[in-house]
């Protein structure tokens, strides 16, 4: 079963930081490039971020740009997400989701998603 799993949310104060992961099961991540995405209530869902297949490029949305940080470890099979200086506004069900390739910061092409994790900024 093909299968991508998000974890490592939670609930942080604002300022506070957390690593998520992405890891698959049943496949190889390293033949696709790898985006983040994530929902806050009443929201639509937004990329975030996107990694390349090698790891060598990466992008950012605007709004997390310069506090969060995708990179990937295709031996472990898993992708990550740092997230530094979390806000309020941060507060979403983060998921990560294949690609073919990353058109910004956006994967091209969305072949798989994960179940998503929580991520609460509050104090």
């Amino acid at each position: 079963q093909l299968q991508l799993v998000e974890s490592g949310g939670g609930l942080v104060q604002p300022g506070g930081s957390l690593r998520l992961s992405c890891a698959a099961s049943g496949f190889t991540l390293d033949y696709y490039a790898i985006g983040w995405f994530r929902q806050a209530p009443g929201k639509e869902r937004e990329g975030i971020s996107c990694i390349s297949r090698s790891g060598g490029s990466t992008n950012y949305a605007d709004s997390v740009k310069g506090r969060f940080t995708i990179s990937r470890d295709n031996a472990k099979n898993t992708v990550y997400l740092q997230m530094n200086s979390l806000k309020p506004e941060d507060t979403a069900i983060y998921y990560c989701a294949t690609g073919y390739s990353c058109s910004g910061y956006v994967p091209r092409g969305t072949t798989g998603w994960g179940q998503g994790t929580q991520v609460t900024v509050s104090s």
